[in-house]
């Protein structure tokens, strides 16, 4: 069996063991009416509550809602609810209302599932229960956009700086203050209503207060924040006058800040951390394993820009083949995490295949190795691939069909690079979403 095809089957292992559907089934019990999390003291006596109300928004979603509902199915507690999932997730979920968005930019869909799910929550009542299912995507798919701020330049900010090469926290950090739901919001509008949160982490360290924006979890960043974010990444003649005015108006006291530690808001929510990066990993070291590899994890937290994170991965695979360190081959070296681009040229790609890219040429001759990244949600960047792989013949390969790495790499065209290369990693939408899987194999 190729490394290529023991890569795909690692990967492919990883993303089953991590399914939303999985990490709801393992963590929520019902047993005699009391909805209970295991490891924890959260529980609900579901005879106490008229109603539960069901909101979410994000990639992983759709299979956690499923999830809820077959546990829920044939209690006599009244359910309703509105969840926020990715174009093509879409199903009928009675009695929920599934709307369709758009990702990683805002658009009018995701505006109108916004809208809906603020205005339900608003009216909850103290004797509700509202189950609250938050995964990564979440921020695009529930813009309600501050002020006189409009979607078009909500949506606007969100690209500048994703193109700036911001982390994700930073990037969070902005949405919060030019939004009517994130930063603790939705909390806010739920309250005094009892509120499960349960949420599938993509961001390194798992932090709630960033996963999906937090819209349920008290958020202790300010406007100043927002504003030293828009002038460290040069964007604060180059975001739409609205968003710097409302910003502004926010640090001159104008404007609420979003509600942080110790509201009363967050006195009756139950935040719960259920799924993150290291559940790939460690499914991903146990296949790799039984496929005979010596295997180890770096980290679960890589960060930083893509074209970096290639060059040290190339690295590790010329010191496994010449040195047999950190391990011996066969070799498997496992890390997790989500870095940045900073673009730079007009070429279309995605961190993980410009991840790859910057590798080709440090593998290049390399015999038996292989450098492998891709996106757990089956999408890298605004193209159809979750990531690429590379050998140490990909150079060569391009430059026999004319073609340079690092003019490429140059351009952040490493979609079009990899797609003439033939080395794409294509799944489609996943369903599930814990950041992005690096992967370097040695025979």
């Amino acid at each position: 069996m190729s490394l290529a095809r023991k890569a795909g089957k690692i990967f492919d292992d990883a993303l089953s063991a991590a399914q939303p559907d999985r990490c709801i089934e393992e963590h929520l019990t019902l047993d005699k009416g009391t909805l209970r999390l295991k490891g924890t003291k959260t529980c609900f006596d579901l005879s106490s509550f008229s109603r539960i109300i069901l909101v979410g928004a994000g990639k992983a979603t759709i299979g956690m809602a499923e999830a809820v509902l077959r546990l829920l199915d044939g209690t006599a507690v009244p359910l309703c609810g509105v969840i926020s999932v990715t174009y093509g997730q879409g199903k009928k979920l009675p009695p929920l209302d599934v709307l369709e968005a758009g990702h990683p930019c805002p658009d009018p869909a995701g505006h109108e599932a916004a809208k809906k799910i603020r205005a339900l929550l608003s009216g909850a009542k103290k004797n509700e229960l509202v189950v609250s299912l938050i995964s990564g995507g979440g921020s695009a798919l529930l813009p309600l956009p501050a002020g006189d701020i409009s979607l078009e330049e909500k949506s606007r900010t969100t690209e500048l700086l994703l193109a700036s090469g911001a982390e994700i926290d930073e990037i969070n950090t902005v949405r919060k203050h030019i939004s009517l739901i994130k930063g603790g919001q939705l909390a806010e509008a739920a309250y005094p209503a009892a509120v499960c949160n349960l949420l599938l982490s993509d961001v390194r360290g798992n932090r709630p207060d960033t996963i999906a924006s937090g819209p349920f979890v008290p958020d202790d960043t300010t406007f100043s924040d927002a504003r030293s974010i828009l002038e460290k990444f040069g964007l604060i003649r180059k975001v739409p006058r609205t968003v710097l005015s409302y910003i502004e108006e926010g640090r001159a006291g104008k404007r609420p800040e979003t509600p942080g530690t110790g509201h009363h808001a967050f006195s009756r929510v139950f935040t719960n951390v259920i799924g993150s990066n290291l559940i790939i990993l460690e499914a991903a070291k146990k296949k790799a394993e039984a496929l005979g590899f010596h295997t180890l994890i770096l980290t679960s937290s890589i960060r930083g820009e893509a074209r970096e994170l290639g060059l040290f991965l190339s690295e590790i695979a010329r010191e496994i083949r010449e040195h047999g360190r950190p391990v011996p081959p066969p070799a498997c070296i496992l890390a997790g995490g989500e870095t940045t681009v900073t673009l730079k040229g007009n070429g279309r790609g995605g961190r993980n295949q410009e991840c790859c890219l910057a590798a080709v040429s440090g593998i290049a001759g390399l015999t038996d190795v292989l450098v492998f990244c891709a996106g757990t949600d089956g999408t890298d960047g605004p193209t159809g691939a979750a990531g690429a792989f590379c050998t140490g013949e990909t150079l060569d390969a391009g430059r026999k069909t004319g073609i340079e790495a690092e003019d490429y790499l140059r351009t952040n065209d490493s979609y079009n690079y990899f797609r003439q290369t033939g080395n794409l990693v294509v799944t489609g939408p996943t369903g599930t979403n814990y950041m992005d899987i690096y992967m370097v194999l040695a025979g």
